[in-house]
């Protein structure tokens, strides 16, 4: 089976196209065992695509974080099938229609940056509060196709991202499903820094692209940025760009950015 090794601004998955079999539960004990970053491939993420086939115009995706457990909306997996079709379609298909777990996504490919869609859901101010380096800090959720929390920090390189992700991740507040964890620091107009925990990873990675989604729709709540193009610097050094939708302003957000193919390989 061939696959190709890609990230999106860092978030790194083992991508396969046209996969059989369709059933998704299959592939859970493949992701763990290829995103095994000292025995298989090393990855975030298992992602797999193909066709849709109640429409072969829109591309069914399935992402499976490296403990196996499925992911509901996953920002780089999408940007990351998006220009894998784009490069096998030799720059042609610069539009296109993905699904994840039920939802539809828009994606866009130009030379600069590779966009796709995310939804905006409920946004709940002071969901969680523990204590970093001494002082108490409160955690808001928002919804971003799947579940965020973002605290608003001084310094996100003074924090114990692992550490302090860990502990807010299984917090009694977000149980049973648990949470992304995002620690944000406002850089200036319109640039916050981030750094994430994810839930199925189960440690820190170098981006998230719905969390970078999630640190904009708290920061602009909270009134640090306005509602209007924001960039979000992230451990990658490959910063992520989140703007609002233009004709669901309050409901989506594009967040876009590089995507770059690693190498590819077959599977034995």
């Amino acid at each position: 089976m061939e696959f190709r090794k890609v990230h999106g601004a860092g978030n790194d998955f083992v991508l396969v196209t046209n996969a059989e079999p369709r059933d998704a539960t299959v592939w859970a004990k493949t992701a763990e065992r290829l995103c095994a970053r000292r025995t298989g491939v090393g990855a975030d993420g298992l992602v797999i695509s193909r066709p849709a086939e109640d429409d072969t115009d829109v591309l069914e995706v399935a992402c499976f974080n490296a403990d196996g457990s499925a992911a509901t909306m996953c920002g780089n997996a999408l940007r990351c099938v998006a220009w894998v079709a784009y490069d096998e379609s030799s720059g042609s298909t610069t539009a296109m229609k993905l699904r994840m777990a039920g939802v539809m996504h828009e994606a866009l490919v130009d030379q600069a940056a590779v966009w796709v869609t995310a939804e905006v859901g409920a946004i709940q101010p002071r969901v969680v509060q523990t204590i970093i380096n001494g002082r108490p800090t409160w955690f808001d959720s928002a919804h971003t196709g799947t579940e965020h929390v973002v605290a608003v920090v001084d310094d996100v390189d003074a924090i114990h991202a692992e550490v302090v992700g860990r502990v807010v991740r299984h917090h009694k507040n977000v149980a049973p499903l648990g949470t992304n964890v995002n620690f944000v620091q406002r850089l200036g107009r319109q640039a916050l820094k981030i750094r994430t925990y994810e839930r199925g990873v189960e440690a820190e990675t170098l981006s998230c692209g719905s969390g970078a989604v999630a640190a904009v729709v708290v920061a602009t709540m909270r009134g640090l940025v306005a509602k209007r193009e924001v960039i979000v610097h992230n451990r990658a050094g490959e910063p992520l760009t989140v703007r609002p939708h233009d004709d669901r302003p309050n409901r989506a957000a594009w967040v876009g950015g590089p995507v770059t193919q690693t190498f590819e390989g077959v599977l034995a």
